[in-house]
């Protein structure tokens, strides 16, 4: 076969620095990804030729008996690869010609271009990595779920600035991440919506002028539908960069959530231990039992957000049609980053369904490290009948002369409250002793908040249960796009096998 028909009107060979640094790599990682990609492409667009009538029906069995052919060798191909002929596309399309004829074999390539082809290629390779993340990222949202439900009632302080703040539960505190990953596979799911469009048909860039039927073909291959102008089909990668920036915002929650998993982790703290399975040892201090998963899930985000700004660069100040910038560069570390994200969900995850939490740890903290004393300050102004801000000055003073004397919150009593409330209001307090201990008791104190978003036993469970609710629907939805594209799937394979039958 002459290099004339491979390259066009270009006579030389590629220089062996494209080979090297850009051909030969993409044939190898298309090898892997896209073989059969590109061959279900083949077979619905040479469905749609012979249904259309642009190709006779003999060529098109002949055509996609061959293509069975090249699918079976997928493993052992028959054929070499020769990266003069630029891509993995045209190593196929040649071996087609050679089984069938540059006569037959040549027609497959009616009506479209490899811009199109390409741009339907990456839209369906990443299709099948959104499912996977998506099913990983609903499985990570049940274990948050399920540990928070075992968790209502584990009292523990909640921390601002890294300083013990008020007392809440673990449970209360998952179910707070839980809704913000919500909100994360949220964005994720939207980008579907872009992603899975048909640009098969766009041609080069301005379409073409045989009468084919996109829609079918769009239908065979599992899309929603067709992209509908052509040069938006070849010009836009916007879904990738919608995903990646989805998925970066998703590892930074994560993140956040480990940073706290990882402190808690501390013997300082003792609240939590991750299991054996999720740590390692030192090599020369035994007593270390490092929670390394939690490290990786934290430093991965930076990762994502690396990947996010190559994807953005990649397509800023890009001519809006087809170049190697948008098709090809743009999504250079999109693979990447999706395959940091599956090993940054499954870390997290296993991590958090293998956790080991210490209620009594926990509790103990939040009796003595003060987190209840801003309820003190309202027990002032519901019995004394002061202001709130009188009431917190009074309690900042008690806090001070407690910590000076090396005291806990334990400590208090109305005496300790008297001698601030004497010196700055010249007030005694009504609180009893009684009444002091009842308002720092961190259980009590977590079980009166039961406004929307508070820590009570059953307004966490009404949270956890729009948790479960909000995943449920997420699931079945996840559920139909897997069926639709594998029912397309199917019906793409029973098409061919009749045709050629």
């Amino acid at each position: 076969m002459s290099k004339a028909v491979q390259r066009g009107k270009i006579k030389k060979s590629p220089c062996a620095e494209a080979v090297k640094y850009l051909i030969r790599p993409a044939i190898e990682t298309d090898l892997k990804r896209s073989y059969n990609t590109i061959l279900d492409i083949n077979k619905a667009h040479v469905l749609m030729l012979a249904k259309q009538g642009i190709i006779s029906r003999d060529d098109a069995k002949k055509i996609l008996a061959a293509t069975l052919q090249i699918e079976s060798e997928k493993d052992h191909p028959s054929f070499e690869i020769n990266p003069e002929v630029e891509d993995l596309y045209f190593n196929l399309e040649r071996y087609l010609i050679k089984l069938t004829g540059l006569e037959v074999g040549g027609k497959q390539h009616t009506a479209r271009s490899r811009n199109d082809l390409f741009a339907t290629e990456i839209r369906m390779d990443t299709r099948r990595y959104y499912l996977k993340l998506a099913g990983m990222m609903n499985e990570l949202r049940r274990s948050l779920i399920e540990l928070a439900e075992k968790n209502v009632d584990t009292v523990m302080s909640g921390y601002t600035h890294m300083q013990p703040s008020e007392p809440i539960t673990f449970g209360h505190y998952l179910s707070g991440v839980s809704f913000a990953l919500a909100r994360d596979y949220e964005r994720f799911e939207q980008s579907w919506r872009s992603l899975n469009l048909c640009p098969l048909g766009g041609g080069s860039m301005g379409s073409t002028s045989f009468p084919i039927d996109r829609n079918y073909t769009a239908q065979l291959l599992g899309f929603d539908a067709p992209v509908q102008n052509s040069l938006d089909c070849v010009a836009s990668r916007d879904y990738v960069l919608s995903i990646v920036m989805t998925l970066a915002q998703t590892a930074n929650t994560m993140s956040r959530c480990a940073l706290d998993l990882y402190n808690w982790a501390t013997p300082e703290y003792g609240y939590i231990e991750v299991d054996d399975s999720c740590a390692v040892c030192s090599s020369i201090m035994p007593q270390k039992k490092n929670p390394f998963t939690l490290e990786h899930v934290k430093a991965k985000a930076a990762h994502m957000e690396g990947f996010m700004i190559s994807v953005y660069n990649g397509m800023k100040n890009v001519i809006f049609s087809h170049c190697r910038d948008i098709s090809v560069e743009t999504p250079r570390f999109f693979w990447t980053a999706m395959q940091e994200m599956e090993a940054d969900i499954a870390l997290l995850n296993v991590t958090v369904k293998t956790l080991g939490v210490k209620p009594k740890r926990m509790l103990n903290n939040a009796r003595k490290n003060f987190c209840t004393v801003t309820e003190l300050a309202n027990y002032l102004v519901r019995y004394d009948g002061v202001s709130f801000r009188e009431a917190h000055e009074i309690i900042a003073d008690v806090v001070a002369n407690m910590c000076d004397r090396e005291l806990t919150s334990a400590d208090i009593d109305r005496g300790a409250i008297n001698e601030v409330s004497r010196s700055l209001f010249n007030f005694e307090t009504k609180l009893t002793d009684e009444l002091v201990r009842e308002a720092l008791d961190p259980c009590r104190v977590v079980q009166e908040k039961k406004c929307i978003g508070g820590t009570a036993h059953e307004e966490v469970l009404r949270q956890i249960g729009l948790l479960r609710e909000e995943l449920v629907q997420d699931e079945k939805r996840l559920a139909e796009r897997r069926e639709h594209t594998e029912k397309a799937a199917r019906k793409l394979k029973e098409a061919v096998q009749q045709f050629v039958a």
